[in-house]
């Protein structure tokens, strides 16, 4: 017989007070359905999906996770997925979703869904603020900023400041314009030069969705040529996406397509645009009014609605990597977006990356080049002048300047403009043979053989092995040779040989756009070369060893992408365009200028790497900070099978006072980096097990000053 005590629950008749006290216990703890509150500390909240999942913008991977916070009745129409929030976070109480904050001060958020109940048992806090109802924020946008973060071991918040420009209130009380009808297809114009260069524009006007790597011919043509594939897209009632490498190019790409199908067809998203402009540019993407957007390295990830064509150019140029946590690239972000939205993708360049080819050796893209016929028509002749060369010149010892580029500007300024590249001061030369000039590398890991001083061990930059019988394994020679190291007081040599013609430069302090085509010298570092009206009549490449000696993986990759684009603005040889390297003529890069054959040296240096174990055919990541706090991290961080750490070894110090390079320790302080190499597939398993040991390290109290992690670092040497 049973009954019922004061507080309804069931009773035993003959049970001791003990055995009742477990029984009302069991009861209390019995897990039975709650009521959803529906207040908070007095207040109401939301009758449905009461419940907001938040990303806060902390920017730390212990705390990269979604948290839950209680939505009030007064934000509830605001509250929707994809805006931006203020909420608490701060030092104290704080669970995994718990959102519970008795103090704390209120930092930014996304907040990413909404829920009917949360999975943590306990009181939420509440949303303190709706920033703007604008839901900048979409699902689309999320998945792609979380495949970035996991690809480069990084936050989602950190990505998602990389993605969603900073607000605007003015920009967003602008309405957007309406969006235009679709332009017409366009013709093929100067894709009529390329192979399958009509039928790429074809696919894109008809809905489909190729997939290319684009060796463009010298020449102005490429802006044209990349306009006509946007309007194309446009035209099947899709969405486009070029990147490109500064505001320069996008200044001509711009103009094209203004001239193609007239103004408010497309936004331009630099940074050069100012805050306001840029955010108002963006949101016209994201509401829909714009479907085609020009930018530079931040437009990679603009919310094009309905995606049919990612473009990207030059993707070897430096600026296409992010600087700014977890620092990804563009062309792996366009990548991702392609395989995302299932459109088209094209990767164009005068010059060819390593991992262009791969993309079309693995058979992920088709080759969009022309034919040998169409090339040796659109390239200037190209001459070389070697070390055996120089050595016999009387006036190459006298003036650093060879006879034969003497000869070349003094004919190039009869018809007009002649360009000068001169390499960066600054290059830090690595060793290579005094024989044959092959880069001298490690017997053990292939890395790059460094002296630190003179007389001094040889020792790799990589695994830190000293080398103490080296020879060479190209020619058999024992001699080494520190590569020569930028160029002197160029444009005052020049100015003096030529007093009556105009010496202008273009370097980092003052770029060009633009120079007249009547004769003067333009002297240049790469990269900031300025386009010449109607063409370079002659261009010098002086101290071609300056960029082929850097220590760095791609230094014969980068020389021959720097020359090519510099040779690329001189006239066709029918019209009399010569360009001279002052290089050695037997190197593979300086035969892949002449030849203007990037292609196979791109496909030549994929082989080599693959052999020896390179990047892009395996995965790196670098690890750098304090020697004892790098040490730590490498025991703790469960790497995948296969991985082979090398080092580490010091880090240059950066002298106080002297520009701090990105990544770079702080000036005096001594560094160690390590390189983990792991086998081709297993690149996500080596991302995920680093970014595991830096959110366990920072959760334990370790800082984030104390290591930096870097997924295909640019700088392996």
């Amino acid at each position: 017989m049973s009954s019922e005590n004061e507080n309804g629950q069931g009773g035993a008749e003959g049970a001791s007070p003990e055995q009742l006290a477990l029984i009302r216990e069991s009861v209390r703890q019995a897990k039975v359905p709650r009521a959803k509150p529906r207040t908070w500390r007095g207040a109401e909240l939301a009758k449905e999906l009461p419940v907001a999942r938040v990303l806060v913008d902390k920017g730390v991977l212990h705390l990269d996770r979604y948290f839950d916070y209680a939505v009030p009745a007064e934000l509830d129409a605001d509250a929707q997925p994809g805006v931006r929030v203020r909420v608490r976070f701060g030092a104290g109480r704080h669970r995994v979703r718990e959102g519970r904050r008795e103090g704390g001060g209120l930092i930014d958020g996304f907040l990413v869904a909404r829920l009917a109940e949360s999975d943590y048992s306990g009181p939420l806090a509440a949303l303190a603020q709706v920033v703007s109802p604008e839901r900048v924020l979409s699902e689309e946008l999320l998945g792609l900023a979380r495949a970035v973060a996991d690809r480069y071991a990084g936050g989602l918040a950190d990505v998602l400041q990389l993605a969603v420009p900073p607000r605007s209130a003015r920009a967003e009380q602008r309405p957007s314009p309406e969006p235009l009808p679709p332009p017409g297809r366009p013709e093929a114009g100067s894709w009529g030069r390329y192979e399958r260069g009509a039928a790429f524009l074809e696919s894109l006007a008809s809905g489909g969705a190729p997939r290319a790597v684009w060796n463009a011919l010298p020449g102005p043509d490429w802006s044209e040529e990349l306009a006509r594939a946007v309007v194309a897209t446009l035209a099947s009632g899709r969405g486009v996406l070029v990147v490109l490498p500064d505001g320069r190019a996008v200044a001509r790409v711009d103009a094209a397509l203004t001239s193609l199908m007239g103004k408010g067809r497309h936004a331009v998203l630099t940074a050069d645009a100012g805050p306001e402009k840029r955010y108002r540019e963006w949101l016209a993407v994201h509401r829909g009014s714009v479907r085609a957007v020009v930018g530079t390295r931040a437009a990679m990830f603009a919310p094009v609605r309905d995606l049919g064509l990612v473009a990207l150019w030059d993707d070897g140029d430096d600026s296409h990597s992010e600087p700014h946590a977890p620092q990804p690239h563009a062309r792996d972000v366009l990548l991702l977006r392609a395989a995302q939205d299932k459109c088209g993708f094209l990767l164009g360049s005068w010059s060819c990356t390593v991992e262009a080819a791969q993309l079309v050796e693995s058979g992920w893209a088709r080759p969009l080049v022309a034919g040998r016929e169409q090339v040796r028509g659109a390239a200037p002749l190209v001459r070389t002048v070697g070390d055996a060369d120089l050595a016999r010149d009387e006036a190459a010892r006298a003036a650093r300047l060879p006879t034969l580029a003497w000869q070349a500007v003094r004919e190039g300024l009869r018809q007009g403009p002649v360009l000068v590249q001169v390499p960066r001061r600054g290059y830090v030369p690595r060793m290579a043979c005094a024989n044959c000039r092959a880069p001298a590398r490690c017997r053990h890991c292939s890395g790059p053989l460094e002296a630190q001083g003179s007389g001094a061990e040889l020792r790799c930059g990589w695994c830190g092995r000293e080398e103490g019988a080296w020879h060479c394994p190209e020619c058999g020679a024992f001699r080494l040779r520190a590569q020569v190291v930028g160029a002197r007081r160029t444009a005052e040599e020049l100015g003096r040989a030529f007093p009556a013609v105009p010496v202008r430069t273009s370097g980092r302090e003052h770029v060009l756009d633009t120079v007249p085509g009547t004769p003067s010298l333009v002297v240049s570092t790469p990269g900031a070369e300025p386009v010449a009206e109607g063409g370079y009549a002659a261009a010098l490449l002086l101290d071609g060893w300056a960029m082929l000696g850097r220590p760095d993986l791609r230094a014969a990759e980068d020389a021959l992408r720097r020359w090519i684009a510099a040779a690329s603005l001189v006239r066709p040889q029918s019209a009399g365009g010569t360009v001279v390297v002052v290089a050695e003529p037997t190197l593979r890069p300086v035969q892949a200028l002449v030849r203007w054959d990037p292609v196979g040296h791109a496909v030549r240096e994929l082989g080599e790497r693959a052999e020896l174990g390179f990047p892009p055919v395996s995965r790196m990541a670098s690890v750098a900070g304090p020697g004892e706090a790098v040490a730590e991290f490498l025991r703790t961080a469960e790497l995948p099978p296969g991985a082979e750490v090398l080092g580490p070894v010091p880090v240059p110090v950066t002298a106080v006072g002297r520009p701090r390079r990105v990544g770079a320790p702080p000036p005096g302080e001594q560094w160690e980096r390590a390189l983990v190499r792991v086998p081709p597939g297993s690149g996500a398993a080596l991302a995920s097990a680093l970014k595991a040991a830096q959110a366990a390290r920072m959760a334990r109290g370790g800082g984030e000053a104390g290591v930096r992690v870097r997924i295909d670092p640019p700088d392996i040497g």
